[in-house]
């Protein structure tokens, strides 16, 4: 196009004056100059339909990769159920103990959650500048609660949450491990007598755990002034103290030459200090063992080995009066690998399950700790101008890792759970009853009763009857022309088939009366 213009102009240029020629150059050149800016346009057009037209497949649709990402899961109406019914037991043992709940966002700044962790800040998930706001989702209930009660000026407090967190870790979802899941967290927050609220956070555990029914458990406890203790004794370096406290954490999972390997290559211990914190922190029992380190004149001769120690005992002796000491020991290996705990701190642990899985054998190792907490008595001031600290105290339920055995002890016995609460379903026996169910249905919706009906205008009877036995519905009303004629309806108890009539004035009555029954009967 461009080279027949220009011949064309060539041609007819020499019967031009020179005037008229400049004239005429520079309108050629305008007009070549937009007819260049014209095919670039088309070009950059013609470009990105071809973009748009690469992720489409033959018939004009997107691919999509229908998955969910790694690390997260999507939860169908059987989980759910189960879910439901776990959080209920949670929420009740949370409310019987007097706490409140609240909710925070799941995105927090990112200088609040920086700092917080320890080693485990790399797993935080950051999100793209907004607005001029550095942002990361959060990483547990716990950084934002401190930043909640600094932000309110709140010093007392006792509270739970439930909500989702967010990991960049290597997930592991047959064992309940994923980069998106729940926490259920109770905290104490207050200044308080020695030990009194650090006892309840572990009878709660304890609660919920035997509640739920999972197996039995064991919960270990330990004290981080005791491990600091440890680790002066045995010749670290105060600055040294937290990134050595996040090797230890890792002997539940990993061996102790595995542990005493990271200590010397990764944090600079020499070999000597190494062997050293092995002999102590390889041990655990009870009040026994806690008698014998306060002889200890290197660990208990004063100052915090000796505060941690005399903490530990009369934990274990409040322990007792709640009932629970079975159920507790004394475990020097257990270190909370998070920088914030500054006292006692505890993990739950199943020693066998309630089933045999069929990812695990019933062995403790598939699914880990179940629960942990501690004492963080300064995180709270890390958000305070003036460093006005709030002592605080909290135990965190391993929900998912629960969820994973549940789900999977009902896997295995075939347990079958409703994924409705409906109470009564409206079911027609003839044709051109549709108006009579509505009213029907509209009656009890008002009254509050859980209740369903067919969506097809005249659905067989066998099929209405057969759905309320699939989805466990207790109970059914049916309804015909002979019912209407003699102002009654038939109620059907739906497991054992039996039908009695009631009275079509009195059916809101007669219904609640009947669900009350059930409910009673549920409940023993």
């Amino acid at each position: 196009m461009a080279a027949t213009l220009i011949h064309n102009f060539a041609k007819s240029s020499g019967h031009l004056s020179s005037t008229q020629l400049l004239v005429s150059n520079i309108r050629f050149f305008k007009y070549l100059n937009f007819s260049f800016r014209i095919c670039h346009q088309i070009n950059e057009e013609v470009t990105k339909c071809l973009e748009l037209k690469t992720p489409l497949s033959d018939h004009g649709l997107q691919k999509y990769t229908l998955k969910t990402p790694k690390g997260t899961k999507d939860y169908g109406p059987h989980q759910m159920a189960i879910r439901e019914q776990v959080f209920d037991k949670i929420i009740r043992c949370f409310k019987r103990h007097g706490a409140e709940t609240i909710d925070t966002p799941v995105f927090e700044l990112k200088e609040n959650l920086t700092g917080k962790y320890g080693e485990d800040s790399k797993l935080i998930y950051d999100l793209a500048d907004q607005g001029g706001e550095v942002l990361s989702l959060r990483y547990d209930l716990t950084v934002p609660f401190a930043r909640y009660l600094a932000m309110n000026k709140i010093t007392s407090f006792k509270r739970y949450q439930i909500a989702k967190v967010y990991r960049r870790d290597n997930p592991a979802t047959s064992r309940g491990k994923y980069r998106e899941f729940y926490q259920c967290d109770f905290d104490i927050a207050g200044q308080h007598d020695l030990m009194l609220p650090d006892v309840e956070c572990v009878k709660i555990a304890v609660e919920i755990l035997s509640d739920l029914n999972l197996g039995d458990f064991v919960v270990k406890v330990n004290h981080r002034k005791i491990l600091d203790k440890i680790f002066e004794v045995c010749g670290v370096s105060s600055d040294n103290f937290r990134s050595v406290c996040s090797s230890v954490d890792k002997l539940g999972q990993c061996s102790w030459e595995e542990v005493k390997a990271e200590m010397i290559e990764e944090k600079g211990l020499s070999p000597k200090v190494a062997e050293r914190i092995g002999i102590y922190i390889q041990r655990n029992g009870g009040l026994d063992l806690i008698e014998e380190l306060l002889n200890n004149e290197d660990l208990a001769g004063n100052g915090t080995g000796r505060e941690g120690l005399e903490a530990m005992k009369l934990f274990f002796k409040y322990c007792e009066i709640y009932g629970i000491s079975d159920k507790i020991y004394f475990d020097l290996s257990l270190a909370r690998g998070l920088d914030y705990y500054t006292g006692v701190i505890y993990e739950a642990a199943l020693t066998k399950l309630s089933h045999r899985t069929h990812f695990a054998n019933g062995e403790l190792h598939a699914v880990g700790s179940v629960a942990g907490g501690g004492r963080y008595d300064n995180l709270v001031g890390m958000f305070d101008s003036k460093q006005r600290n709030v002592p605080c105290v909290g135990i965190s339920i391993g929900i998912e890792r629960i969820f994973s055995i549940i789900e999977a002890r009902a896997q295995v016995e075939h347990e079958k759970l409703r994924t409705t609460e409906t109470e009564v379903f409206v079911a027609s026996a003839q044709k051109k009853m549709t108006e009579e169910r509505m009213k029907i249905c509209k009656e009890l919706w008002d009254a509050g009763i859980k209740t369903e009906q067919s969506y097809k205008v005249n659905p067989k009877l066998l099929d209405q009857l057969h759905y309320c036995e699939e989805r466990f519905i207790p109970l059914a009303i049916i309804i015909g022309e002979t019912e209407l004629q003699k102002g009654v309806v038939k109620l059907r108890y739906v497991m054992s088939r039996e039908e009695i009539e009631i009275e079509r004035n009195k059916l809101v009555q007669e219904i609640g009366a009947h669900i009350r029954t059930f409910s009673s009967i549920k409940q023993t």
